[in-house]
């Protein structure tokens, strides 16, 4: 990447790894004294989240790696930060300089760190985790591998506690309700449906530590993670009453009183796992063992009956209603609209060479500025991805005040983006050309393009399971040999994460009955060729699975393609296009034009005409 002020951020990044082999010493020191030969430190905290708060941020804290994906692993002499190929780039910059060693896996699921604590640490020893922040199924696992091997696992130690000295607190943002218009349905009718399938396991208790489930469940929102709605809770669910466990002040009076109509409880965030211990023997609890983390298990007595199955809200919430499409719809028409001032603002800005190069910062400010000024706006949806050239090629690239390019010369820049909003959550990118694009940066783009129209175009039984899909998506990028080292979608949420499940089109998914395609899911189309070191492409949409009738073979979906923004035909390599993917995107551009007219005028008008032209 491009490095502004380059002695400066050198001198940072030297200062930072100083910092970092320090705490490491220290860290070591705690785990001689408490005769522990590694300690593994997870991405995740008490909910299993993806975006963590910041006193949850131990592994960056101690290697510098800031992605949101990635395990650390430290023992005597070796340290180590597992991660995807979505993070090589980045963690081989920020772990530079570092002996944190980057370790490649070829998938943010994989537990090979495992295998490697297996192989690494001697029997008889011990390996300490926090159960508080392991998730049960990966504590399964790491139990029954290391116990193999005669390698003690220690789940009852929290050493960041011993050298983090300045660890932050607990956030402390309000909660707030998520109501009318927006809410389709009520909390009542909600914890009815939740009460309904426990009913069908046989469970008369349930156990909900994922902050979205929580926050979808009861119609709540809150500002405890970047980027994501939600707020710091765990919920019991009890047939005639359910009791949110969070900190305290954050829900305001009123909105207690109007929980407690519905007869939701509000208890101190600390005594979720004492609740657990209270539970009357002769319960039944309902959990979900990859959404609640080994800590929370084991708070359980020994005499409760214990029944896992998904969260009933995790498959509940991935199927919008059509009151929440609705909303959804039209957010889409906002978010497309901000988008087209956006960039009726960045082409000439480009071309305007008097007033000095844009930055990738840039780029960030203006979007996030022009999306502010459309109504129902709360945040965006995740930090912006805009990366010009090579930056772009790093899949989770982010640009900083010491680190970013100049947007210059000849290429093409990466815009990945998006909102929340009271009714939805957008997340698109895009790639537009910054002066002349090359004949092979053209060919990559329409690769990347075909593999769009490829999955958005398909139809497929009810009941698919979403990783089955990926290939349909990859196959024009494979045909040219080339390929992708991310999965082609997620589910997103409604004002809520920007990722959810239980859909995944990925490879690296396992096809499981829960992951299958259900009318009202939202999920992202977005494949990609990424030139490490020249360029990166990646095309994104989110699409809604609709009906598409029935035969004597059942009922079968398809896409509708949700996201309003025109896709840049100036990248386009022409002759590889089919004439039937040509009328794709002539269809998808008059309808992005006929959506956004009404919410546009002047120089973005203008713009949304030029770019939507029939090709």
């Amino acid at each position: 990447m491009q490095i502004n002020t380059p002695s400066l951020a050198a001198a940072a990044a030297a200062a930072a790894a100083a910092g970092r082999a320090d705490t490491l010493g220290r860290l070591r020191a705690a785990m001689a004294a408490a005769g522990v030969a590694a300690v593994l430190i997870p991405s995740a905290d008490p909910h299993l989240s993806e975006y963590l708060p910041g006193r949850w941020k131990g592994r960056e804290y101690l290697s510098g790696f800031t992605g949101s994906v990635g395990t650390m692993i430290v023992g005597a002499d070796f340290a180590g930060v597992w991660t995807d190929a979505r993070y090589w780039d980045q963690a081989a910059v920020e772990l530079a300089g570092s002996e944190v060693q980057l370790m490649k896996i070829a998938s943010g699921a994989s537990l090979l760190y495992i295998d490697w604590l297996a192989e690494h640490v001697a029997a008889g020893a011990q390996v300490a985790v926090d159960d508080r922040v392991l998730g049960l199924a990966t504590a399964r696992v790491l139990g029954d591998a290391l116990t193999a091997r005669g390698i003690t696992v220690r789940r009852d130690l929290d050493l960041l506690d011993a050298v983090w000295s300045e660890r932050p607190g607990l956030p402390d943002a309000a909660v707030f309700e998520h109501g009318a218009p927006y809410a389709s349905s009520s909390r009542a009718e909600r914890l009815a449906l939740v009460r309904a399938a426990m009913a069908a396991h046989g469970a008369d208790r349930h156990l909900i530590s994922t902050l979205d489930d929580i926050a979808w469940l009861f119609n709540l929102r809150g500002a405890d993670v970047s980027f994501n709605p939600v707020f710091l809770a765990h919920a019991l669910i009890a047939p005639l009453s359910a009791t949110v466990f969070v900190g305290a002040g954050k829900v305001p009076a009123d909105l207690a009183a109007r929980l407690a109509v519905d007869g939701v409880v509000i208890a101190p965030y600390e005594q979720a796992a004492a609740a657990l211990t209270a539970l009357d023997p002769a319960s039944v609890l309902l959990i979900d063992p990859r959404r609640v983390t080994a800590g929370m298990r084991a708070a359980v007595p020994g005499a409760v009956k214990v029944i896992e199955a998904i969260n009933p809200s995790t498959v509940a919430k991935s199927k919008k209603s059509a009151a929440d499409i609705a909303h959804v719809r039209a957010t889409m028409e906002h978010d497309g609209a901000a988008l087209c001032e956006f960039f009726s603002w960045l082409e000439p800005r480009l071309l305007d060479v008097r007033r000095g190069p844009l930055t990738e910062l840039d780029v960030d400010t203006h979007i996030c500025a022009a999306r502010a000024r459309r109504p129902g706006f709360v945040s965006p949806s995740f930090a912006t991805i805009a990366g010009f050239n090579a930056n772009g090629a790093v899949m989770h690239y982010r640009a900083t005040e010491q680190a970013h390019a100049d947007i210059e010369g000849d290429g093409l820049l990466l815009i990945d983006s998006g909102g929340q909003y009271l009714g939805g959550t957008t997340d698109i990118t895009r790639v537009v050309p910054v002066g002349t694009p090359s004949e092979a940066q053209k060919r990559d783009f329409t690769l990347v393009l075909k593999g769009v129209i490829a999955l958005s175009s398909a139809q497929f039984p009810s009941g698919t399971r979403s990783p089955l899909l990926d290939a349909i998506a990859r196959a024009p990028i494979w045909a040219a040999s080339a390929d992708y080292g991310h999965g082609t979608g997620h589910g997103v949420g409604y004002f809520l994460n920007v990722h959810e499940g239980p859909q995944s089109i990925s490879p690296t998914t396992m096809p499981e009955p829960h992951t299958a395609m259900q009318a009202g899911m939202i999920t992202s189309i977005e494949p990609g060729i990424y030139r490490p070191g020249r360029w990166g492409i990646r095309l994104e949409n989110l699409v809604l699975n609709v009906a598409a009738g029935s035969s004597e073979f059942g009922d079968f979906l398809r896409f509708e393609t949700l996201t309003l923004c025109p896709i840049d035909s100036r990248c386009l390599d022409l002759a590889l296009l089919r004439e039937d993917e040509l009328d794709w995107l002539n269809a998808y551009h008059a309808e992005v034009r006929r959506r956004l007219r009404p919410h546009v005028d002047g120089a973005a008008l203008a713009w949304l005409e030029l770019r939507t032209r029939e090709i």
